[in-house]
């Protein structure tokens, strides 16, 4: 018994050795400057500012919080950052032009390739491509579903979601939303997805099980268009970035009625939560700044000034 329980022990000290402590630090891409903007998540003061190269976007974590990665749409490339160090250690070839990607909890990474009209799927340990999957016209969103299953890729000109399978990696359904659809999200328990239409100013709700969409909401803002959505930690509210209306909408996530307005900085791209859910956090690109919004009050605490056209944000904590 006791060797037992000491084995037990052992794998439970070597389970906790794989995470990487949080930094505490939230990653902003900046697109035209070429940079990554470092903000001290407890002081909301940037750090520093890291140099990685053309058109930075898309912007992730590994499941294991080790390693930091960036899009660059113009290196047809994914540099790899230290996120403690903020050192760039290493680049992958990603196939042409990655808009973004998304990290499945195996670690690879599902990518976008918008002039390809492709989505690639790499391992960031090996630089392997393990699969190369085709979708619609100019891919952008990518969504990984919490149990790892699915993986949807929004392509604005065909007007789709592409579900696909994991591990087969076959397009499983393509259903067909509003016009130029920006991004997707999942619920927890991976049956619901939501997705922004830029054009019109549309979220669309989808069931997964029977890839129907279920209900629509049009934002009554003629200036929105939308593109981030994310769900709140309690799965009550749908967090949306909604463009050139400078502010971000929170609608009720069943229902998709209007809960609030919440006004940002100009041109909203980005969203990301912390990892309690009390503080999410906005791109705003021709402002060229990151607002800090409590979740509780849906209202702006800061506004922090980054780099050149901020589009997408990671929280490390």
């Amino acid at each position: 018994m006791k060797k037992i329980l000491s084995i037990m022990a052992l794998l439970v000290m070597g389970s906790q050795a794989v995470l990487a402590e949080p930094t505490n630090r939230i990653f902003v891409t900046n697109e035209k400057g070429g940079t990554v903007s470092v903000i001290n998540s407890e002081t909301n003061k940037v750090e520093t500012t890291v140099e990685v190269g053309q058109q930075p976007r898309g912007i992730g974590l590994s499941p294991d919080g080790s390693e930091l990665y960036v899009a660059l749409g113009k290196e047809d490339k994914i540099v790899v950052i230290d996120p403690v160090s903020l050192k760039v250690i290493r680049d992958l070839e990603s196939g042409d032009d990655p808009e973004t990607f998304a990290v499945h909890p195996d670690g690879n990474l599902y990518i976008s390739n918008e002039e390809d009209n492709m989505a690639t799927v790499l391992n960031p340990k090996t630089g392997e491509t393990i699969a190369q999957i085709k979708v619609g016209i100019e891919p952008e969103g990518v969504a990984v579903s919490p149990d790892g299953k699915r993986v949807i890729v929004t392509s604005e000109s065909t007007n789709m979601l592409h579900v696909i399978s994991v591990p087969e990696h076959e397009v499983v359904a393509n259903i067909l939303v509003g016009s130029r659809p920006r991004s997707a999200t999942f619920n927890h328990d991976s049956s619901i997805a939501y997705a922004s239409s830029e054009i019109g100013g549309e979220i669309k709700k989808v069931d997964m099980n029977t890839h129907e969409v279920v209900k629509v909401h049009s934002l009554t803002d003629d200036k929105a268009k939308p593109k981030d959505v994310l769900l709140s930690k309690d799965e009550k509210t749908l967090y949306v970035a909604g463009g050139r209306a400078n502010a971000v909408f929170a609608l009720d996530a069943d229902t998709l009625e209007l809960l609030s307005e919440i006004p940002v900085g100009k041109r909203v791209w980005g969203l990301a939560l912390n990892g309690n859910g009390s503080r999410l956090y906005s791109t705003n690109g021709v402002s060229g700044t990151v607002s800090v919004i409590d979740t509780a009050t849906n209202t702006v605490v800061d506004t922090i000034k980054v780099g050149k056209f901020p589009w997408g944000v990671v929280v490390d904590d």
